[in-house]
């Protein structure tokens, strides 16, 4: 008699379904690498303390590995650890040489690298035909943007409104079935739309787009970037003044978080093309010199 069990299907371990090609992937990056660096696996497991069993499975995608191991692996290779993990196509030749010379570059040089690639490479007529708006929550990213619309002429779009268009589903479902990470793929392909639009086109970002590189990289090649900046204290009070209580609620630290969040993500919205300080400015007034601001821009260029 056959066992009961053996005829219901098992359910697959998601987590196993999402790691394998990562690992897979990982595997193919440290053999090549280890190739071009001219080493056997002997070699490796030599230099590296890791087992050549284990690097045997590291190789063939068929084992995990800890961060650490993973590291003492990368320095015997002689490539940073990053590269191992990196996520995407494998990088061309000319990509990974570029790499190289933006790596070695001062901060100051990496910023003026940034703008002559934009310069040479960048579609600066259709750029400046779309507007971006950018700043923590409570910013009034939405409520200038809808008043800068109507001032120019625009067609005003919400990107989070724009996501569950596109995705055809609620925020809420996009991060309860995808996570943050499904919810930054969706807004990255949504991004990629709305830059392939002509202009006149103004959008309202979330707060949070700066912090995932290919859509920040894409807003800021695709639009004219404004932030919207203010005072932690005045990110929360609005927020709270438009009913909204959740920042607050059950977390004494609420104004700190913010605080850090503002911090830590000061030195990219600082990248965008702009600034205006709303903290003494109404709606109409920072429309209005975003306006002005974006014109002058256009004018220039025209």
């Amino acid at each position: 008699m056959s066992d009961p069990s053996s005829l219901t299907p098992s359910r697959p371990d998601r987590r196993h379904d999402l790691s394998a090609p990562f690992l897979e992937t990982l595997g193919q990056r440290v053999r090549a690498t280890r190739a071009r660096a001219g080493m056997t696996r002997k070699d490796l497991a030599k230099h590296s303390g890791v087992s050549e069993r284990h690097l045997a499975q590291l190789e063939t995608g068929k084992g995990n590995i800890s961060v650490g191991l993973l590291r003492n692996v990368a320095l015997a290779i002689g490539t940073p650890v990053g590269e191992l993990l990196r996520e995407g196509p494998e990088p061309t030749a000319e990509q990974q040489l570029l790499h190289g010379i933006v790596d070695r570059l001062k901060p100051p040089e990496a910023a003026e690298a940034r703008h002559v690639l934009e310069q040479r490479f960048a579609n600066r007529e259709g750029r400046l035909g779309r507007l971006a708006l950018i700043g923590l929550r409570g910013a009034g990213k939405s409520s200038v943007g809808k008043a800068l619309a109507d001032t120019v002429g625009a067609h005003f779009i919400e990107l989070a409104r724009e996501v569950e268009q596109v995705a055809g589903m609620a925020l809420e479902e996009i991060f309860e079935f995808y996570g943050q990470a499904g919810y930054r793929r969706h807004e990255q392909d949504t991004l990629r739309g709305l830059v392939a639009r002509p202009g006149p086109l103004v959008i309202a970002t979330g707060g949070g787009v700066v912090s995932e590189n290919q859509s920040f990289q894409i807003l800021l090649s695709g639009c004219f970037t404004i932030w919207l900046k203010a005072a932690p204290e005045l990110h929360m009070k609005r927020v709270v003044d438009q009913g909204d209580d959740r920042p607050m609620a059950g977390n004494r630290q609420a104004m700190q978080d913010l605080r850090n969040i503002l911090s830590s993500r000061e030195a990219l919205y600082a990248q965008a093309d702009a600034v205006i300080d709303t903290s003494s400015m109404d709606i109409a007034a920072v429309a209005d010199k975003a306006s002005a601001i974006w014109n002058a821009r256009r004018g220039r260029a025209g």
